[in-house]
């Protein structure tokens, strides 16, 4: 059977049944014991971040098994019907499955589904394992379903919070852009680069222009910028005030500022692309 067909088949459905383990080995509590599972009295995390499996990889993985076993056990929760379901190593668990091992080597954690996700992100990272856009979903999760501000994540996942909110904000691009970076066809800082330009059509064009190109990130941030000063082209030139006050504002809120004015009046627009980020700046401006 061809890797990437017919996987769902090799992985059983769940049926209630009592558990039934080997312990191969113990160190300190329960929670630091290692067991021989059966494969078949395991699921998946239909929750786990990662979603695309190198087909290559697991190729190699899978004759690895075959040879050495699996080296490293992967982590598992106990259901309520009595199986397994995978906190983290769903391609060990995959791998194994293909190659036919009857058992895995686990470790049985108590978990709830933010822990689990948790584990699974972290994981996933320390391993690079997951694309940007993966990494984005399971960040954009944490803040939504968990309420965990941008600065919890950052702080759980060992990243900075401005680089948790870019990650983020990957998932503003259009769905073409985003199947770019999860196949590897277009790197992070290009596409935080498209990020800058006002509209999806923008993003698009641009993207197809510097498809096929030897393009570093500079260059794209700099066709990005010239972009912007071509669409304001025609326009009437702005205050220097104006601008001088954006640059003020904008350093003091670390956000992105534009002010409009005409004679004594104006308004003044500051942009967040996230809940944190204007959480954020409501606080600051209280």
């Amino acid at each position: 059977m061809a890797l990437g067909k017919g996987l769902d088949s090799l992985i059983p459905s769940q049926s209630k049944r009592k558990n039934v383990h080997k312990e191969t080995s113990s160190v300190g509590n329960n929670s630091d014991r290692v067991w021989h599972i059966p494969l078949t009295d395991i699921t998946a995390n239909p929750d786990q971040p990662r979603k695309e499996f190198s087909h290559t990889e697991m190729e190699q993985l899978v004759a690895s098994i075959k040879k050495h076993g699996v080296m490293q056990p992967i982590t598992v929760t106990e259901k309520e019907d009595g199986g397994y379901e995978i906190i983290a190593g769903e391609r060990r668990f995959r791998a194994s499955t293909i190659a036919e091992m009857p058992t895995i080597p686990a470790l049985v954690r108590s978990a709830t589904e933010q822990e689990k996700l948790e584990l699974g992100l972290i994981e996933n990272i320390q391993r690079q394992d997951l694309n940007p856009i993966e990494e984005a979903f399971a960040y954009q999760r944490l803040t939504d379903e968990f309420g965990l501000t941008q600065q919890e994540i950052a702080d759980q996942v060992g990243k900075s919070r401005p680089l948790i909110a870019n990650t983020i904000r990957l998932l503003d691009l259009p769905e073409l852009i985003q199947k770019a970076l999860i196949n590897g066809h277009l790197s992070v800082g290009k596409a935080r680069a498209l990020l800058s330009l006002k509209d999806e059509k923008e993003q698009l064009d641009m993207y197809q222009n510097m498809m096929g190109t030897t393009a570093t990130v500079r260059e794209v941030e700099q066709a990005v910028a010239g972009k912007g000063q071509q669409s304001r082209k025609g326009s009437v030139r702005r205050d220097q005030q104006l601008s001088s006050a954006e640059k003020i504002i904008e350093d003091r809120l670390r956000a992105k500022v534009h002010i409009s004015g005409k004679g004594e009046k104006g308004t003044i627009q500051i942009s967040y692309y996230s809940k944190d980020e204007l959480k954020r700046l409501i606080e600051e401006l209280s």
